[in-house]
């Protein structure tokens, strides 16, 4: 099982992971945080180029750069619209098959392998367990 815990401090709020790492997160008011919609959209974009980038370099396709946007716009106050991602890649000088590569493993890494997208696109349940 996955988990973290998120929970207020005395300068906002914090989620924090069983290995120590922390993000600051906020209502969007804050200078130098997060918020929420932020951070789905960072989980997004991080499960996939986390995932490509090994795959392309294990393929001998090591890009020059990889980069993205990952955007969605709000359809209702409390409902976002389709995620879209952005790729921003230069493929490395003289690699004529780097291109094929990349567009096939982002494309299977989407459709395959990254669980917060596709977690995302079969719609997870969510539930919520109060104090009795």
């Amino acid at each position: 099982m996955t988990s973290v815990n998120v929970e207020r401090t005395e300068t906002g709020f914090v989620a924090r992971n069983g290995r120590g790492a922390e993000v600051a997160m906020g209502s969007g008011d804050e200078e130098g945080v997060f918020t929420p919609v932020e951070l789905l959209l960072a989980a997004v974009g991080g499960c996939n180029i986390v995932t490509v980038e090994p795959l392309t370099a294990k393929r001998g396709h090591r890009l020059v750069r990889l980069a993205m946007t990952v955007q969605a716009e709000k359809i209702e106050p409390t409902l976002l619209g389709p995620v879209t991602i952005t790729y921003d890649v230069e493929l490395p000088e003289g690699d004529a098959e780097a291109d094929e590569v990349f567009r096939a493993v982002a494309h299977r890494v989407h459709e395959r392998h990254c669980t917060v997208s596709r977690s995302l696109q079969k719609g997870t349940e969510v539930t919520v367990e109060l104090p009795d």
